[in-house]
């Protein structure tokens, strides 16, 4: 970054009217300058018509704020004029194009675009769910992390590969704040109510409640449902936000975890307002120690709403040169963190993933033995120290069992997948015949691609679906050493797998395995192009249809009900 870079960023997506001066010669980002009005609803969540008018309320209040400290503080030039007589203050504006709530976005650009001519400066459009990464990044020194968004309006996976942030997993539903949010409007609380029952969860204890997590993508609608109906059963409020957070923090870790397998890194960071919880920090801390990896979480100041980040990753990309013009500054309220070409930083190597020197794989759920010379594989499901002990004990002891009868039962159907020798649900342990070379991701080919679509299916025919089908759960090799020169892709690992009907279902595995493959794969769009083909040669058009349907949803709108 070029010395002396100063940014004026200006946020307003949803509640918090922000404006900050970021000066990159500044040791660190705790000298960052913020100012900040918040909205704040009398009842119910966010309201946008009175989001909107409180922006236009408190934007010119804090943005005159940050300009007058970026006067009082802008050095004087080499020819010693006082700053009043000099040029800008500032090099230049950064403000949030999206995703947000469209009328508070508008008048956040009007008002960046009024100061870029005012100043005649140049106009930075910043990504908001980028800025929470990049803040993240930034303040931890981190090189290649995966970034966990949980905010109110969003809840996603993040890593970097060939030039954009790829999404790797996210909500299929709504945020994981505006999830909460609905339970405390329930009980009546005011919002904002994730910090409501952080405060009751200290004295509750654990009921049951869903946990549903498909592959890296998970769902807040069935638990929410289920939670205001233990409430209205009489369960003491106190027992089921402390439920709550157990089940919804552990969903959120426990795909965090997925995504460090998956990408290969070391490396996590934590952005959003939600990521202000202690308890969220504690299991993702704890996720990372029990798996070798480093945790990272921003100041509270900067995993809340603010205009510190967006003037941090403004000014990147303002050394970048990647400013706008005027007539392309139109905001974007579904504005997605993969659609921004991230021109701030070099391309990095892939992570290899492979196995340590016992020949044992690192999984996100279980340690895997490999004896390729015995051609057997062993796999316990660990117990995981972040997720509450009963909870625990009943996914690994579930996930063991249907990986188990879903493996067998996916042969049956003619796919090819290892043979089960042994299993004790208990234990969580399997024993598995060892098949193929290597994983996928290795050895990502059109052929291979295109014998996953046609394998899944097969399985959704049966009426079943893998749950998880990453470029770490299919294996590639030879069939046998009778069968030179014949390749087999074989499906493993089914431990997220059901049993359904739902078309919904079978469109969110074809996801889930075309998520993987844009953050694994150097050219993804023809292999993306191969799962279908192989889809339709054996599965249903109205599969593909409605994973269309899902691609093309906007997730990234704030739940303002």
């Amino acid at each position: 970054m070029s010395a002396g870079t100063r940014v004026l960023g200006i946020e307003g997506t949803a509640w918090a009217a922000s404006a900050a001066v970021y000066d990159s010669d500044a040791d660190d980002v705790g000298s960052v300058f913020i100012e900040t009005d918040a909205y704040e609803p009398e009842s119910g969540g966010i309201h946008p018509r009175e989001a909107a008018e409180h922006m236009h309320d408190a934007i010119p209040r804090v943005v005159e704020r940050a300009l007058e400290y970026a006067r009082e503080t802008h050095r004087d030039g080499e020819d010693g004029r006082p700053p009043d007589e000099r040029s800008a203050p500032i090099d230049a504006v950064a403000f949030s194009r999206g995703p947000g709530l469209g009328p508070c976005l508008r008048i956040v650009g009007t008002a960046a675009r009024a100061l870029s001519q005012t100043l005649e400066v140049p106009l930075v459009g910043v990504n908001h769910m980028v800025a929470h990464l990049e803040i993240g990044r930034h303040t931890s020194g981190f090189s290649t992390p995966v970034c966990l968004n949980a905010s109110g309006a969003n809840a996603h996976l993040l890593a970097y590969r060939n030039g954009r942030y790829r999404v790797l997993g996210e909500t299929m539903d709504t945020g994981v704040g505006n999830a909460i949010d609905k339970f405390t409007r329930h009980v009546g609380w005011s919002h904002p109510g994730g910090p409501k029952v952080e405060a009751a969860a200290e004295d509750g204890e654990y009921v049951d409640l869903p946990y549903v997590v498909k592959g890296m993508d998970f769902s807040f609608s069935g638990i929410m449902s289920a939670a205001k109906q233990r409430y209205d059963e009489g369960v003491p409020v106190e027992d089921v936000c402390y439920s709550l957070q157990e089940n919804i923090f552990a969903m959120l870790t426990e795909v965090s975890e997925r995504a460090l397998s998956l990408s290969g890194s070391d490396e996590l960071v934590l952005g959003g307002g939600v990521g202000q919880n202690d308890r969220l920090r504690e299991m993702l801390a704890a996720m990372c120690d029990q798996r070798g990896a480093e945790f990272h979480a921003p100041d509270a100041r900067f995993l809340r709403d603010n205009a510190g980040m967006i003037a941090v990753l403004g000014a990147k990309m303002y050394d970048a040169g990647d400013t706008l013009a005027l007539e392309d500054s139109r905001v974007d309220p579904n504005y997605r963190p993969d659609q921004v070409p991230v021109r701030w930083r070099a391309d990095e190597d892939d992570v290899a993933i492979g196995t340590d020197d016992a020949g044992r794989i690192r999984g996100a759920e279980a340690v895997v033995d490999l004896e390729p010379d015995a051609g057997r594989v062993k796999k316990r499901r660990r117990e995981k120290r972040y997720r509450h002990p009963q909870l625990d004990e009943r996914l690994r002891r579930e996930r063991t069992t249907l990986e188990a009868r879903l493996t067998s039962l996916a042969r049956r159907e003619g796919v090819p997948t290892p043979v089960l020798s042994d299993v004790d649900p208990l234990e969580a342990r399997l024993e598995l015949e060892y098949v193929g070379e290597c994983d996928l991701k290795a050895a990502l080919t059109a052929d291979a691609v295109r014998d996953v679509g046609r394998h899944l299916a097969a399985l959704h025919r049966a009426g079943f679906v893998h749950g998880d089908p990453t470029t770490r759960n299919v294996r590639v090799g030879q069939a046998g050493p009778d069968t030179p020169g014949d390749e087999r892709t074989y499906l493993i690992d089914f431990g997220l797998g059901y049993h359904t009907d739902h078309v919904e279902d079978y469109a969110m595995d074809l996801h889930v395995f075309d998520q993987s493959l844009v953050g694994t794969a150097d050219d993804p769009d023809p292999l993306r192009e191969a799962v279908r083909e192989g889809y339709r040669d054996v599965g249903e058009e109205r599969v593909l249809e409605r994973l269309r349907d899902v691609e093309g949803r906007g997730r990234y709108v704030t739940d303002a009900t």
